[in-house]
C-alpha cells in the first residue's frame, strides 16, 4: 500500500478531535482526580504521536508549520516513560496545543481533498 501520509494526517486529526471533545466539559480539578480520564487522554495523545511518526519525511517536510518532532517526542515519552508521565503536560498538550493542531491539518486535508496531492 502506498502510503501518501493522508492516512496518518487524518488518524492524528481524528484522534485530536477526540481528546479535545472528552476534555471540552472538563475542568482542571476533575482531570487531577479522574485516573480513567487522564489514562485516556495520555493514550490519545500518544495515539497522535504514533500517527504523526509514521507520516513519511518527505510529506512532513512539505508541511513544516506542523511541530513534528515535538509531537512524536510527547509520545515517546509516554511510550518509554511511561513511569513517569508528567499529567500537567497531557493537560497542556490536549488544552493547548491540539486545537491549533486540529486547524492546520483540517486545512492540509482540505486541499488534499480540493485535488492536491500530499
Amino acid at each position: 500500500m502506498h502510503n501518501d501520509g493522508s492516512l496518518y494526517l487524518t488518524h492524528m486529526l481524528e484522534t485530536a478531535q477526540l481528546a479535545v471533545e472528552i476534555l471540552s466539559d472538563k475542568k482542571k480539578e476533575e482531570f487531577d482526580k479522574d485516573v480513567t480520564l487522564r489514562l485516556a487522554l495520555a493514550h490519545l495523545v500518544q495515539v497522535v504521536g504514533e500517527a504523526a511518526r509514521r507520516v513519511p519525511v518527505e510529506v512532513r517536510e512539505k508541511f513544516p508549520q506542523i511541530p513534528w518532532r515535538e509531537i512524536v517526542g510527547i509520545r515517546s515519552i509516554i511510550i518509554h516513560d511511561y513511569i513517569t508521565v508528567d499529567y500537567e503536560v497531557v493537560w497542556e498538550v490536549v488544552t493547548q496545543d491540539l486545537s491549533p493542531l486540529i486547524e492546520k491539518l483540517k486545512k492540509i486535508l482540505a486541499a488534499t481533498d480540493e485535488g492536491s496531492r500530499i
